[in-house]
């Protein structure tokens, strides 16, 4: 499936603080932690606990939340189809960015090691 441009602007337009309890129910449920997925966000993005509690007491959006972010240098490794689209096909890169947020909380709620999840260069 390929995005398109309306769909980029609305994933620029929401927020964290409103997919961030949806994040952690699902990771939850299946058994996992908040703490475990505090770990998945940080790998990905660089944020602490603190910076995570400002975005959403900020209700800032995924564009401001990304635009803030230090990326992993291995998040080009998520790969997958989430959410019915291709990862590595995804052109817009803050797509592209919730989408590898998006695919990592899935792999945390499907129970897949923490140690595959938080990539690592050639593996």
């Amino acid at each position: 499936m390929k995005a398109t441009e309306e769909h980029n602007k609305r994933i620029a337009k929401l927020t964290f603080s409103s997919v961030y309890p949806h994040y952690r129910a699902k990771v939850e449920k299946k058994g996992r932690t908040k703490e475990e997925l505090h770990q998945v966000i940080r790998w990905l993005t660089g944020f602490e606990d603190d910076s995570l509690q400002e975005f959403i007491d900020n209700k800032a959006t995924f564009e401001t939340f990304f635009q803030n972010a230090k990326l992993n240098q291995n998040a080009h490794l998520i790969k997958g189809v989430i959410c019915g689209y291709r990862i590595e096909e995804i052109d817009n890169t803050l797509t592209r960015q919730v989408r590898y947020l998006d695919k990592l909380v899935d792999e945390l709620a499907k129970g897949r090691k923490m140690e595959k999840i938080l990539r690592k260069e050639g593996k």
